[in-house]
């Protein structure tokens, strides 16, 4: 019979004990707290007025582009743009784009995609997130581990608040169809649309890009502790990610993502009801192909909405 060395033994017993912690982490770290009833948390009064004003950026034969603003929960007023196309039949689909996290509205990723979508026929509304683009007041480190972490838990949970209202929004004009709307949200964009489009029905094709759940293994050590999943609870993908079902769910996502592992997307993915769909690339986060991760989400809006 074969006999191992000290250092052969070592190796062994380390490989089982990585991959034993491992099967723990993915185990028990996807206990989420989603027994907490953390979607009451985005109930909100429909009826206060949005107060909504709305002026022309610009008119074309092709198209017209409104800034507009709204009131939102907290007190908070909510900035953003519409575009409009004029060669297609009113009322018209609508897809709410979403940028990431430290940009706005105007970033040139999102103004690729609002083209790309106005050009096929969609009227298109976009929204700064909360403390970004006209909405920036605070500056500092978004970290949900920080000791800046309330207020980092409060950019995604308001702004949650803020696209709700903006389907709000959405249902006082005439020339946008409430009853075709669709998300498109990148990076913290597709995290926070999650959560938005689990408690939302109104959003009938939802379509997230670069993200992913379990938010709370971005605590490294203390990633099992009650405490980290308690406080993630209420901006955790996960415990909303399954209401999105019977809706076509679809996640784009980067094989080689840096700022969120591939791990988060394939948790989030596995924890999503049918109909739902996957699809990966060969790149980074901030290298993923416009053309392509756009196209797809392109003919996925032209397929189910």
């Amino acid at each position: 019979m074969k006999s191992f060395s000290k250092k052969q033994l070592y190796w062994f017993f380390g490989i089982i004990a990585i991959l034993s912690l491992l099967a723990f982490t993915i185990i028990y770290a996807s206990d989420t707290s989603e027994n907490i009833p953390v979607g009451e948390y985005y109930g909100y009064d429909k009826a206060i007025p949005l107060k909504e004003e709305v002026t022309i950026l610009k008119d074309t034969t092709d198209h017209t582009l409104y800034h507009f603003s709204y009131n939102s929960v907290h007190d908070k007023i909510v900035t953003g743009m519409l575009s409009v196309p004029k060669n297609s039949t009113a009322p018209l689909p609508v897809i709410i784009l979403m940028h990431g996290l430290g940009d706005n509205k105007t970033v040139d990723y999102v103004t690729y995609g609002n083209d790309l979508f106005l050009q096929n026929g969609y009227a298109v509304l976009r929204i700064d997130f909360n403390n970004h683009g006209e909405r920036k007041k605070d500056v500092y480190d978004f970290k949900l581990t920080g000791k800046y972490k309330y207020w980092s838990r409060d950019i995604i949970s308001q702004t949650v608040f803020d696209l709700r209202r903006g389907v709000d929004f959405i249902e006082t004009r005439k020339e946008l169809d409430s009853k075709r709307i669709g998300y498109y949200g990148i990076s913290l964009g597709g995290i926070t649309g999650t959560i938005f489009c689990g408690l939302d029905e109104r959003i009938k094709v939802p379509i997230v890009a670069l993200a992913g759940g379990q938010l709370n293994l971005l605590y490294e050590k203390e990633a099992l502790t009650k405490e980290a999943k308690d406080f993630v609870s209420i901006i955790e993908p996960l415990n909303f990610v399954k209401q999105i079902s019977p809706r076509p769910f679809l996640m784009l996502n980067a094989k080689n993502d840096e700022i969120v592992p591939p791990i988060m997307s394939k948790l989030l993915y596995k924890a999503a009801q049918e109909p739902k769909e996957i699809i990966w690339y060969d790149a980074k986060h901030r290298n993923a192909p416009l053309d392509i991760i756009y196209g797809d989400g392109l003919n996925w809006f032209k397929k189910h909405l």
